[in-house]
């Protein structure tokens, strides 16, 4: 990795307990009512409190799931929950988002806490109560639809945390918005969405965002935290390429010019990008192939096969380089072989997921005080994507990882997000609750107001 994605080695950590979670003592004239925040005991009782709703939120989500841009249920039962708490509430942002401002004894500073809402298009095989059995409209089909990669949770979890936080409205030193965003995962191929249809609506604005908080359920110990410094996921790209040949009868390949054994040789060309040509002890790269189409009948030489694919890096630069390197293997086999390739990269591309290196080191002391020392810890990349990053390109992030696996269960043998059997274990939840919770009170209580 380059300078922004310093290995985890490097990582110092902070052991002196953050002022933020004790109760303040008198520091002189006028400073307990001016300076007094909710304390830790009370943040984790609240949370207590709230987790039999959390569940209950989680599981109703988890039964009746929604597409991306199609979150109308679920929007509506955030929205409605929030307005009881009394906050200032926006729907419909960026199709069916909702934000909701919960303003303390301070205007600023201000910190955004984010959960995503939709559903896969996944047939769930899980054997829970509430499994899913909804049908819904993708892409012009009919597909089943699932919570496969914990949107349910993710949604649930910032309901508890803005209970949670709206006990504390009169002492909260600064201004928290919650944003509850649809189409991190799904949305119509003609759709635009997700985090950053939310930010060209103003979501980090009005009042303006100082930084930004959010986490991710998963197949990790139960009731752990993981955390990783700088370059956390990868930037995620989408690349199509179109191999042309001349169509001809299978009996006589000689008379045109076959693109599917070019397009074989491409395919076993472009693993050779990662596999030699990038230097992976400076950052991990994936390249990987997802569909190959070509041909109407066995006997028939087609005119054209069509592949796509995603690529992932760590770095930007990574990026272009990859990109470059894909162009020039599929052009040179295609026109070695006498066809041609045009490859196109998406604009569309997810940026990595970079935690801010200062807001990363202030923050790990409170998600220690959370989980304790031995179930917190210092993640390895994740090759997976993930539109949080959007955010993080405009604001100070940081994104952490919730394990969800059951008690005692090993999870490398738990099924992953986007599995039909994946499943979050309901106890853990509350952990999530008090992270998001304590992360947001952190922030408020050592950031000096605007």
């Amino acid at each position: 990795m380059d300078e922004r994605c310093a290995r985890s080695g490097r990582f110092v950590r902070f052991l002196i307990l953050p002022v933020f979670l004790a109760q303040w003592a008198s520091a002189g004239p006028g400073s307990p009512a001016e300076r007094q925040v909710p304390p830790r005991n009370d943040i984790d009782k609240l949370a207590a409190n709230v987790e039999p709703k959390v569940v209950a939120w989680r599981r109703d989500i988890h039964q009746h799931p929604e597409l991306g841009n199609r979150e109308v249920r679920t929007a509506a039962i955030v929205a409605e929950h929030l307005r009881a708490l009394g906050l200032e509430v926006t729907t419909g942002v960026a199709h069916t988002g909702v934000v909701g401002i919960l303003r303390g004894r301070s205007a600023s500073p201000v910190v955004a806490l984010r959960a995503d809402m939709d559903a896969l298009p996944v047939k769930e095989l899980t054997d829970v109560p509430f499994a899913s059995r909804v049908r819904a409209d993708y892409n012009g089909r009919e597909v089943d639809v699932m919570h496969a990669c914990g949107h349910d949770a993710h949604t649930a979890i910032l309901m508890g945390v803005a209970e949670v936080l709206s006990a504390h409205r009169a002492t909260l030193p600064g201004t928290v918005k919650f944003v509850f965003q649809p189409a991190e995962d799904s949305r119509p191929d003609d759709e635009a969405g997700g985090a950053s249809e939310m930010i060209k609506a103003g979501v980090l604005d009005q009042p303006k965002v100082d930084a930004i908080f959010g986490l991710h359920v998963g197949p990790l110990p139960h009731g752990t935290i993981g955390y990783r410094p700088q370059g956390a996921m990868a930037g995620a790209s989408v690349f199509t390429i179109s191999v042309a040949g001349r169509q001809t009868h299978g009996a006589m390949p000689w008379a045109g010019v076959d693109p599917i054994p070019i397009a074989a040789q491409i395919v076993l060309g472009l693993q050779t990008i990662v596999s030699r040509q990038l230097d992976l002890t400076a950052a991990p790269a994936v390249l990987t192939i997802g569909t190959l189409s070509a041909g109407t009948q066995n006997n028939i030489i087609p005119a054209r096969v069509d592949m796509s694919g995603t690529f992932r890096t760590f770095v930007p630069a990574a990026r272009e380089d990859v990109a470059r390197r894909i162009r020039r293997t599929a052009e040179s086999i295609a026109s070695g072989a006498g066809g041609a390739a045009e490859v196109s990269i998406s604009d569309n591309s997810t940026p990595v997921v970079f935690n801010d290196p200062s807001l990363t080191a202030r923050m790990v002391p409170v998600l220690e005080r959370v989980t304790g020392r031995d179930r917190l810890m210092v993640m390895p990349p994740f090759t997976v994507g993930e539109d949080f990053a959007f955010f993080q390109e405009k604001v100070p992030g940081l994104f952490v990882f919730l394990g969800t696996s059951a008690p005692g269960a090993d999870p490398a043998a738990a099924a992953p997000n986007h599995s039909p059997y994946f499943t979050v274990d309901d106890s853990a939840l509350v952990v999530g609750v008090r992270a998001l919770s304590s992360l947001a009170v952190a922030y408020l209580e050592d950031r000096p107001t605007r």
